[in-house]
């Protein structure tokens, strides 16, 4: 990351320079703007291929999620290069950030710690140093005697802000500043502060807390889909580049109220177990819990299963938990979810090497989603052999040698396919209509 030449005394800032002159957009040259990669490739994959010259990235997460651990790591990948970084800390001592980069194992030789909050002594130390690399934690300390609002304060952070973003926009040096979260999981201080920065990342954590997940909420410069998925160890966070082998690995073969759902996130697809618990209740409103999924989903889906698939969930205490502590967004985990709580209903284990996705309308029927092509072939990547799926998703996809793939219209026929072959010789309870699984008969729930 070569820094800029500084900026001629008495030239406007950036942002105030923005309006002199007009220019046709086609005289622009786009220059050779050339992202800096980093070590990790789950950072590059959220940040669109590295880091871009000038550009100002804002890091958020809750309290111990690992942001400032984040940032010394970015500060040990670019002072490896032999460069300059210059961290700013509001927040910890300098002997404090010491012991992390020791436990990181880090000796810290070329980042230059700065303990300052006064917002025109970090600028100005910033002119003078040049470094190829700035880092504030946070901008939530930073203050400037042109405010008479206290730190941290809409009116302070605006204002350090804006400040940091014309000092990067006119050096063409990368900033990356780190901010609270609030309670309620929104940015601490000014909306404006998101529209101003180029970048916003999101760390989080999972319920297990080993994995955190990066997410981008805003890039001028790559997709908001990407994320990266990290796992906090002894010396910090460690890229998973395999994240569906790391958490199949401790998956039990054939388990009860277990299913396997392809999700897609941005340019991959990850391979997660769907587990459901069902018990009768005895309260009379049956509890629903929900980890990792929509509870508002678990609630529809349940009332599907019940109304238009003959599953008798109305009764049940139904707990539903996605394994490793991941989040669930998109519907595309719909049918695996449903099958997960029909294969505990029936007591019945679910195919190990079996996946499922697609839609489940109010109707129970099997609806289409996109990209099935991606989740088939991270399944086959993974040794699957079976997939159940909408049917209006087999025209175009080519299915992996070795796998089979069934194509399927409605929850009924999703649950004949995969529950049919275990139900155990059990004898039917009830003949109505509603309650019969095509050829086979309904079984009493445990």
């Amino acid at each position: 990351m070569a820094a800029a030449p500084p900026t001629p005394k008495g030239r406007p800032g950036w942002l105030a320079t923005k309006a002199t002159e007009v220019v046709e957009l086609s005289s622009i040259s786009s220059g050779d703007q050339q992202r800096d990669p980093l070590p990790s490739s789950e950072l590059n994959r959220v940040l669109g291929g590295g880091v871009v010259p000038g550009s100002v990235v804002l890091l958020a997460g809750e309290p111990g999620v690992g942001k400032s651990t984040l940032l010394l790591q970015m500060a040990q990948y670019v002072a490896a290069k032999g460069e300059k970084v210059l961290y700013v800390s509001g927040e910890e001592s300098p002997q404090q950030i010491k012991l992390r980069s020791d436990r990181l194992g880090f000796a810290g030789e070329g980042v230059l710690m700065l303990p300052e909050t006064d917002l025109a002594s970090v600028i100005s130390q910033l002119d003078s140093m040049r470094p190829a690399l700035a880092i504030v934690d946070s901008i939530q300390t930073l203050y400037t005697d042109d405010e008479t609002s206290g730190p941290g304060s809409v009116g302070q952070v605006r204002e350090a802000g804006l400040r940091l973003l014309r000092w990067a926009k006119d050096s063409g040096i990368p900033v990356f500043v780190s901010g609270h979260m609030t309670k309620d999981g929104s940015l601490a201080g000014p909306r404006v502060l998101e529209h101003m920065v180029d970048v916003v990342l999101y760390l989080e954590s999972q319920e297990d807390g080993g994995y955190r997940v990066l997410r981008a909420g805003k890039n001028r410069f790559g997709a908001t889909t990407e994320v990266g998925i990290f796992e906090m160890t002894e010396q910090g966070l460690a890229d998973v580049a395999d994240p569906s082998k790391a958490l199949l690995s401790q998956r039990a073969g054939g388990s009860i109220g277990a299913a396997l759902a392809p999700v897609v996130e941005g340019s991959r697809a990850l391979l997660l177990e769907v587990q459901a618990l069902t018990s009768p209740s005895q309260l009379p409103a049956p509890r629903r819990v929900a980890n990792g999924v929509d509870y508002n989903r678990l609630l529809m889906l349940a009332a599907v299963g019940s109304r238009r698939a003959g599953l008798e969930l109305s009764g049940q205490d139904i707990i539903v938990n996605v394994a490793g502590g991941f989040k669930i967004d998109e519907p595309a985990a719909d049918l695996a979810l449903v099958l997960a709580m029909a294969s505990s209903l029936y007591n019945c284990p679910l195919d190990s090497e079996m996946f499922a996705f697609g839609e489940v309308g109010l109707s129970a029927e099997i609806r289409s989603v996109s990209q099935a092509q991606r989740r088939v072939t991270e399944a086959a990547r993974l040794g699957l052999k079976t997939c159940v799926l909408p049917e209006s998703c087999l025209e175009g996809l080519r299915v992996p040698q070795g796998m089979k793939a069934i194509g399927v219209r409605t929850l009924r026929q999703a649950a004949n396919a995969v529950l049919s072959k275990d139900w155990n010789k059990r004898q039917a309870r009830d003949q109505s209509a509603d309650l019969n699984w095509g050829s086979e008969a309904a079984l009493e729930p445990r």
